[in-house]
């Protein structure tokens, strides 16, 4: 049974993991026959947001503590995960990525990637092992990676830009499929940066899960 990691950033789609990419992430793996295992950076977030409302609270929350909610509290600390005893690794998108896991939101171009999440990254990536990207976490990539890859976000030609300027190769993409870096192992999908409703998300997460579990072959 393949084993892959799911990086999490939180619990919910302002101010961590997107909650339908991250549990149609695991739906998917179960279906096909994978073990996912779950990780989040244990630290707080970078803010929390009222998601009935969409503003800012005055609130800490610990990522790792939120994304246990996804994960039904079998999770444990980004800083723990070895990359020698995972198959793959695919990290879920939602605000969190950018906020948590990376400080894109706000920097964007300058951002910074959580140095546990780059590591394990790198260190999958050395042992040619495939990764998973989806909606705004493959603007992550580039960097963690000082070479460029191909991959997607949709079509928002802002954040497009931004990857192309941190060294990454945009490629425009469809709610429903995926972009492929063959030589590199590594699958992105837009999901909810274009998805209208869950089951669009569905199409482009449950083909990127299927295409990370080949490579990992």
């Amino acid at each position: 049974m393949k084993k892959v990691g799911v990086v999490l950033s939180g619990c919910g789609v302002y101010d961590g993991a997107e909650i339908h990419e991250s549990v149609i992430t695991l739906l998917a793996l179960a279906r096909q026959g994978a073990q996912a295992v779950c990780f989040a950076p244990d630290k707080n977030q970078s803010e929390v947001i009222n998601h009935l409302t969409g503003e800012p609270v005055a609130e800490t929350r610990n990522i790792l503590i939120e994304a246990a909610r996804i994960a039904r509290g079998a999770i444990q600390p980004l800083s723990q995960a070895k990359a020698d005893e995972l198959d793959a690794l695919i990290v879920p998108g939602g605000f969190g990525a950018a906020k948590n896991l990376s400080s894109f939101a706000s920097q964007g171009s300058e951002c910074y990637v959580d140095a546990s999440l780059q590591a394990l990254a790198q260190q999958m990536h050395a042992a040619g092992k495939p990764l998973g990207f989806i909606c705004i976490a493959p603007a992550l990539l580039p960097k963690i990676f000082d070479f460029p890859l191909r991959l997607t976000i949709g079509t928002d030609i802002d954040t497009a830009e931004a990857i192309e300027e941190m060294g990454g190769e945009h490629v425009p993409c469809p709610v429903d499929d995926i972009v492929v870096d063959e030589e590199n192992k590594v699958v992105t999908t837009p999901a909810y940066m274009l998805a209208e409703d869950i089951a669009q998300a569905a199409t482009g997460i449950e083909k990127l899960v299927e295409r990370v579990l080949v490579l990992a072959s």
